[in-house]
């Protein structure tokens, strides 16, 4: 029972929120102890609020730069707070000055992740020092100290969190490393278990709905991977350098890039495979590897986070094993129509044996990475010139995020006003709600909306009735901790939950002042008010419609592809390895899906005439998933050809495929119809292609296999393509540069 118990609690503690979850229990938890030991509990609202928006402005980073964010946001923190405390009496002045700073400071989040949550921190501490005036000391006499009393608490808590934070920053260096790295090898072998449903041996099967959770699962992936840079850059630089100590998290980072495009390849069409050897256990045995393979990379994600050995298991082995007997076995039977199928078989065994051979190899002991090229591609701007250039680059109304920020300052300046006309005494939860409700796309807004005001439903209930069942001020002090916890775990991911959970901490804790039951039915009224200004500000205020702008999403995803594809062939003609360039390339491709993936997702929650192509699109996500997978397969094997291998064929096709991928992305930018010949003889270019001698490279031989099957994707990826040109024009905004993923 002991060890069932401490293996649990080894489970929790490894959990990449528990770091985060318990921090802000202790900063809560200590401020609550010493309020409850000086008899000062009316002012544990006001504190919490102060540890709050601290919690919220917190980005991943060593403790220097954990430092340096905290001295920021404590700036950006007294600056609002002493501008609402001033400018608060004269309410034209100060709504005015509330939409200027919302504008800028969101414009901020051009400058990179830690300058968005320093953004979002200091504007929510602006509307806690408004609800810290109504509930609390605001009505004492101007300009005396006890006038500034709530200013300072919030100060105060939020400084309290801070120093808590680079603390715990300093103890636990490599913790979010660890924490991003193991998510990463668990989104990493759900995507290798998806991939093994490809492979099921069944005639009809919808490989179209499969290859859309593929495609959403890959996104997700990507944004692990993304995370993981980020923590590694943060914590080791982008020099490339890694030591002893370092190496590992830099081996592992790389084996799970390298794991990803060897899961994303494609070899052949599925469809035929199944069609070809429908009555061989090959598929089946290629199917059960992969999903072995999946569990094996959950099981190292786990390893990684609780600092266990991992043991691959003797199960994989047997099945790689039993994977190379059937497809010997196929060979002796010497059937002449198999020969092309049974070579991509081969090339997809090989692919799944370096699979088994890296996870069978991986060892969590201290290493270095000798050999590797291990400088990482950092896009955030280091110097004052820098920064103020992508700030210019966001003023104008092309910019999404300049859309964002004029959307957020106007929706805010508006809930000022009702808030003025409706409720004034209770009305800043509307701001509150409109600041966290309003989201740069329409359907991240509508779905953030349902859950707030689902949430704030099931808080009320939740509020009201432990207020009843528990009236002692210590219980509803321990609730309210609770509810505070859970909000920091669930904010990101289960917003409904973080939503009820931070509406039962407000009202227990505005209880303490005696009117927890009064502010029921206006917090109520505050949500619905403040979730329709945030719903008609993205209806109305430059709406970013992912419907008028999924012709630009497309165009990059094949840009992408294009880039991609050069520094594949690159590696084939002489280069080989895997250098930052060609990483840059591959992740830039994967970055370029899993954002069309979003948008299509975004796109479903909006208005019906905006959806007219999200058929199409879907279909050109299945299909740049597919290509992706063609090239991953390139990418996979890629190898310096032999110097006597001269294949004009190969040079033909690559040229022909990157200039008919340029044509669509142009296309595709432009909103212009392709031009007609695109098309014209890709059929009997890649007949040739497949027309392989029989004493050819076997490096030649998969070049002129993928090149055959990427030029057999065009039409359809035309096709797509046109449907989504065709369809009606609107003024849609131009992409504002976003910061670029992993190296």
């Amino acid at each position: 029972m002991s060890s069932a118990f401490e293996s649990r609690l080894s489970r929790l503690w490894a959990h990449e929120k528990a770091s985060y979850g318990l921090r802000v229990f202790i900063a809560l938890a200590v401020v609550m102890g010493l309020c409850w030991h000086r008899n000062a509990l009316p002012a544990i609202p006001t504190l919490f609020l102060g540890i709050i928006a601290s919690a919220l402005a917190e980005t991943d980073d060593n403790w220097l730069g954990r430092t340096k964010s905290v001295l920021l946001s404590l700036l950006c923190f007294a600056l609002a707070a002493a501008a609402v405390k001033l400018l608060f009496a004269t309410p034209l002045v100060f709504v005015c000055s509330l939409a200027l700073a919302t504008f800028c400071l969101t414009l901020l989040g051009a400058l990179g992740e830690r300058y968005a949550s320093i953004a979002t921190g200091t504007i929510s501490l602006s509307i806690y020092a408004m609800i810290g005036m109504e509930h609390g000391t605001g009505s004492a006499a101007p300009g005396t100290l006890d006038s500034w009393r709530d200013t300072g608490l919030l100060l105060l808590g939020a400084a309290w969190y801070g120093a808590l934070s680079i603390l715990w920053t300093a103890l636990f260096a490599n913790r979010p490393v660890r924490e991003r790295l193991a998510r990463l090898f668990w989104e990493l072998g759900r995507f290798l278990r998806l991939k093994a449903e490809l492979f099921e041996p069944v005639r009809q099967l919808d490989q179209h709905a499969r290859r859309l959770a593929l495609a959403q699962q890959n996104a997700r992936v990507v944004e692990a991977l993304n995370a993981a840079k980020t923590a590694i850059l943060a914590r080791f630089g982008r020099s490339g350098r890694p030591g002893v100590q370092s190496g590992l998290y830099f081996r592992l980072y790389y084996m799970a890039q390298d794991l990803h495009e060897r899961a994303s390849s494609s070899h052949y069409p599925y469809e035929a495979l199944t069609e070809a050897f429908f009555h061989s256990d090959v598929l089946y045995r290629c199917m059960r590897l992969l999903a072995l393979q999946g569990k094996a990379c959950a099981a190292l994600g786990l390893a990684i986070g609780m600092r266990t050995p991992f043991e691959y298991g003797e199960q994989t082995r047997i099945a790689t094993a039993d994977l190379r007997q059937s497809l010997d076995f196929l060979r002796d039977q010497h059937n002449l129509r198999w020969n092309r199928l049974l070579g991509s078989l081969e090339l997809l065994a090989t692919n799944l044996q370096a699979i088994e051979r890296q996870l069978s190899e991986i060892a969590l002991s201290d290493t270095t990475s000798e050999g590797l090229d291990t400088r990482l591609r950092d896009s955030a701007p280091h110097t004052l010139g820098e920064m103020a250039m992508r700030l210019r680059a966001q003023l104008t109304p092309k910019s999404l995020l300049f859309r964002h920020g004029l959307r957020m300052a106007i929706a805010l300046a508006v809930g000022y006003g009702v808030l003025r006309l409706v409720h004034p005494e209770h009305g800043y939860w509307i701001l509150l709600t409109t600041a966290f409700v309003c989201r740069p796309s329409y359907g991240a807004t509508r779905l953030r909306l349902v859950q707030r005001i689902a949430g704030t439903l099931v808080g009320l209930g939740l509020a009201w009735a432990l207020m009843q069942l528990f009236p002692a001020t210590e219980l509803q002090l321990l609730i309210a901790l609770a509810a505070a916890l859970a909000f920091f775990i669930t904010r990101t991911d289960r917003y409904l939950v973080a939503t009820a959970a931070i509406t039962v901490m407000a009202l227990l804790c505005f209880n303490l002042l005696g009117n927890g039951f009064v502010l029921l039915w206006p917090r109520l009224l505050d949500t619905l008010i403040g979730c329709a200004i945030a719903a008609a500000a993205s209806l109305l205020i430059l709406p970013d419609w992912q419907g008028r702008r999924l012709h630009l999403v497309m165009a990059t995803v094949v840009q992408a592809c294009a880039r991609y594809l050069d520094e594949v062939l690159d590696h084939y003609r002489a280069r080989g390895g895997d250098d930052l360039s060609y990483r840059i390339a591959r992740r830039d491709m994967h970055n370029a899906d899993a954002a069309l993936s979003a948008a299509l997702g975004n796109m479903m929650r909006e208005p019906g005439f905006l959806r007219r192509n999200l058929e199409a699109g879907f279909r050109f996500l299945a299909l740049s998933n597919t290509l992706l997978g063609y090239l991953s397969a390139l990418g996979a094997h890629r190898a310096p050809l032999p110097a006597h291998a001269d294949d004009a064929l190969v040079d033909q096709a690559g040229a022909r495929l990157r200039a008919a991928l340029q044509a669509i992305a142009q296309a595709l930018s432009a909103r212009k119809p392709l031009p007609p010949e695109l098309d014209a003889g890709v059929g009997a270019l890649a007949d040739t292609l497949e027309q392989v001698p029989d004493r050819i490279d076997d490096k030649q031989r998969l070049l002129r296999t993928q090149l055959a099957l990427l030029l057999r994707l065009l039409p359809r990826l035309r096709a797509a393509a046109d449907e989504v040109i065709a369809g009606p024009a609107h003024d849609a905004p131009t992409l504002a540069p976003s910061p670029a993923g992993a190296g």
